[in-house]
This record gives C-alpha cells, sequence and structure tokens, in this order.
C-alpha cells in the first residue's frame, strides 16, 4: 500500500464496512491484474544494505525517481517515503527495512505487467548506477543481520516494529528481512469472490513451494527453501494464516468483516499524526474506546480501509483479492506469479478445474501443506502425492485458463509464454531455492556473497 488513507466519511456500522468490500465487485470485462514486487537494494562495492539518509541512500533513490518519473511524492513528515502516479499509474513504495516496491497499476494482461516492470526497472537503474547501488530479487535476506538492516522512518513502521515482539517470534524478520511478489485479483460477485478465496487458499502453500527462493539467512544455508513461508507460519497469527471460517460454504464479505473487527488495530491517522492503536480491536474503537487519548476518537472509512491493510492472511480481501504466498525473485518471476493466478482464476472452465482439485481439501490438510512446505518445497505430500505432482496439474490448469484468454502481445502470443519459469521448475525438478543452494554448495565455494550477482536486477 503507497500511502495510508484519510478519508473521513464517518463509518458507524458493520454493514456500510461491509457494503466496502462488496463495492469492488464488477463485470468480468473490467477485470484487471495488479502485481507488486519488492526487492532488497544494496552497494555493489560491498553488498552492504542501503541506508535511508545521505547522498548514496534509498531517499536518493526516490528523490531520483520522482525526478525522472513526475510521481508525486509521498511524505511521512518531512521524509519522502514514496511516489504515486498518476491516477491509476501505480505507486512506489518502501518496506520497513528499505525494500524498494512497486505496486503496479491495474492493468487488462500479462504482456502489460511484464512491459510495466521492465520499465520501471530501467528507469531505477538508471537512477542507481550512478550511486553504485544494484537490486536483490529473492524472499529473504540473505546475508545482513536484523542488526545491519536500516531502518525506514516510517510512522506505522515504528508502531509495527514495537508490537511484533509481543505477537510472534518472526515479525521483524517478516518487516524487515523478506520480498514478495503479490498480485491483486478482482472478483465479479460475492459467490465469486467466495470461490476465488477458496481456491487460491487452497493452493498458496503450493505457490510458496514453487516461487521458493529464500534458502540462506544470516550468511549461511538456514535448512529451508523458503524462510519467508516458515516466518509467516509465527509473525502474527491473530492476523495471519488460512484464516479457516473462509472454506465455509456460504463464506461472504461479512464473514471477514466480523473477524477483522476483532483483530487489534495497529493505528490511526489524525492531522497526519500516527497514534498507536495496538491496544484496542476495531470492534472496541468502534464502541469508543479511543474516547479521551485522542480528539477525533469516532472512526471513519479511512481508518477501516487501513486497518484492512493491517491484515495478512495468506490471501487478503479489500475490494480486490491478494495473492500473498510467493517469495520475491529475479525478474521473469515478476511475470510468472501473476500469470500463475490469472490463469487460474480468470477463466470460467480454469477455475471450476481447480475447484473440482481442491473441493474437499480440509482446512487440516492445507495447514498441514503450509507447515511442510517451506522446509520440503515441492518434495510436501498430500493425500499420497508430492506437490510436484500437484504442481503439474494446477500448471496445467493455469496454462489452459490463459491459453483461453487469447491475450496476445504484437508478435501474436499469448500469455503462457510467462509461465515458462515454472515450466524450467518442473522439469528441472529444481526451485529457485534448490538451484541456489547447489551453487553455494558448488561454485560458489560455501559464500553467498555470489548471489547479489548472480540474481541482481
Amino acid at each position: 500500500m503507497a500511502r495510508d488513507t484519510t478519508d473521513q466519511t464517518p463509518v458507524r456500522s458493520t454493514a456500510e464496512m461491509t457494503d466496502y468490500l462488496a463495492s469492488g465487485c464488477k463485470p468480468k470485462a473490467d477485470f484487471r491484474i495488479g502485481t507488486e514486487h519488492e526487492k532488497f537494494v544494496f552497494f555493489t562495492a560491498d553488498h552492504t544494505p542501503v541506508p535511508y539518509f545521505g547522498e548514496r541512500s534509498i531517499s536518493a533513490l526516490l528523490n531520483g525517481m520522482q525526478a525522472k518519473t513526475g510521481w508525486e511524492p509521498i511524505m511521512d513528515g518531512d521524509n519522502i517515503i514514496g511516489l504515486a502516479g498518476p491516477s491509476g499509474a501505480g505507486a512506489i513504495s518502501l518496506e520497513p527495512g528499505g525494500q524498494f516496491e512497486l505496486s503496479g497499476a491495474p492493468l487488462e494482461n500479462l504482456h502489460q505487467t511484464c512491459k510495466e516492470s521492465n520499465q520501471h526497472l530501467a528507469t531505477l537503474r538508471e537512477i542507481a548506477e550512478p550511486l553504485g547501488i544494484r537490486f536483490l530479487g529473492m524472499g529473504g535476506s540473505p546475508k545482513w543481520t536484523l542488526a545491519e538492516t536500516p531502518v525506514m522512518p516510517k510512522s506505522r513502521y515504528e508502531i509495527m516494529t514495537r508490537y511484533m515482539p509481543k505477537v510472534g517470534r518472526h515479525g521483524l524478520d517478516m518487516m524487515y528481512r523478506t520480498c514478495t511478489i503479490q498480485v491483486n485479483l478482482d472478483f465479479a460477485s460475492e459467490e465469486d469472490m467466495r470461490r476465488k478465496m477458496q481456491v487460491s487458499l487452497k493452493l498458496q502453500a503450493l505457490a510458496t513451494a514453487l516461487f521458493a527462493s529464500s534458502p540462506f539467512t544470516d550468511g549461511k544455508p538456514n535448512g529451508l527453501l523458503s524462510w519467508r513461508g516458515e516466518i509467516w507460519r509465527d509473525t502474527d497469527n491473530n492476523r495471519s494464516g488460512l484464516i479457516p471460517f473462509a472454506f465455509a460454504a456460504d463464506f461472504g464479505f461479512e464473514n471477514y468483516v466480523e473477524w477483522a473487527l476483532d483483530v487489534p488495530m495497529y493505528f490511526v491517522v489524525r492531522d497526519g499524526k500516527y497514534h498507536d492503536c495496538t491496544h484496542v480491536t476495531f470492534r472496541q474503537f468502534m464502541a469508543g474506546a479511543l474516547k479521551g487519548e485522542i480528539a477525533d476518537w469516532e472512526p471513519n472509512m479511512g481508518d477501516w480501509t487501513n486497518h484492512l491493510s493491517t491484515l495478512f492472511p495468506d490471501v487478503r480481501l479489500k475490494r480486490f483479492l491478494e495473492m500473498r504466498g510467493a517469495d520475491g525473485g529475479p525478474w521473469r518471476r515478476i511475470c510468472a506469479l501473476p500469470a500463475f493466478w490469472v490463469g487460474l482464476l480468470y477463466d470460467d472452465t480454469a477455475l471450476l478445474a481447480a475447484e473440482d482439485l481442491t473441493r474437499d481439501w480440509t482446512v487440516e490438510e492445507v495447514s498441514a501443506l503450509r507447515d511442510a512446505v517451506p522446509a520440503q518445497g515441492l518434495n510436501a505430500r498430500h493425500r499420497g502425492l508430492s506437490l510436484w505432482d500437484i504442481a503439474r496439474e494446477v500448471i496445467s490448469i493455469s496454462r489452459s485458463g490463459l491459453s483461453a484468454r487469447n491475450r496476445l502481445n504484437g508478435d501474436g502470443v499469448d500469455e503462457t509464454i510467462f509461465l515458462s519459469p515454472l515450466d524450467e521448475v518442473l522439469a528441472k525438478k529444481s526451485t529457485l531455492a534448490e538451484d541456489m543452494l547447489a551453487r553455494y554448495n558448488g561454485r560458489w565455494n560455501s559464500s553467498v556473497e555470489p548471489v547479489f550477482t548472480d540474481y541482481q536486477y
């Protein structure tokens, strides 16, 4: 999320909150693809992280991008913390440890998504090269300790940093030492949202396995393929994970609202100031819990949308659905992740096939996969089958969905080309994390330093 919302419209009932989510429903012809990707920022000379302040810094990158693109700066006090493009053009934002994120525009097809990523990275390189800065595409910080990782001057992150150690073992690692690729997808109705939510919740662990790329921590192998996946197993389970209630046959917008109301808040924003509200839930806020603590104590729609952005289930519901399971990765993965999900969820026949495949998967079975995948990857098993076998079937369904969409580029090629990185994983029977470990144990001579060369943007 590029900036925190300041919509002053009063919100007084759960019906209004439910209506907000339902307002995301749109005709299938208006479905769009919004891709987000994060990358670690490092100095090429010594592979150290780039600080926020200084001539060669994160702030210098943002100011350079602002001058180059003309995008509007997003400020937190006196500090630039992001850029907002012209209406509908996306945004650039910072994660807590300086991870640089493009939140892409809502686009019609994956060819546009790849073009957008290319343009962003090319422009960013123009600014970064003279500063001796490059970018690393993988799911977990391979070398820097938490103490070595810079801290971005964003008010919401100050509140989260204080709160995270109280609610899980890995919250600070999640904030400061992980990167992801995500895609945001639309729904046509409450039923369509339910179907897509349930299929994607069940298959999120498979996405984690396919895109696993975080096998190193503190300069050595961590015993996992997706350290990021393991981190999410104990970050803040009040607001994270599988949300089992979403598996219900009658799951709808109101159920999500009722859950969200009982999740502790992070903050409210008043006159540009962030107030720590981790001691109350949104339901308590609605009941007047902040009366006397802040002057404008009644909740508004900006508070609600900000609260929704601080919930971290494997699939997050806003006025669209966010697929949150994948590690970050090299450039081709930025196109492959949305391709995987668009193929499964945006074609009616493919969605039905994915539903048929996963229809009777239980919460307990999916949870067991979620627990197994960080260490075992595609070698994890479900009902006697390895995820390798399930991945082949699911990718085949996705390919059929992309083929049926028939969105062609200028050369007459459809969107199935963007599944190529996943085809390579299946053909080699090796994930990116396993490739990295093979190099570490081979030509990298037990060093993670070459990762900064081999997997940089």
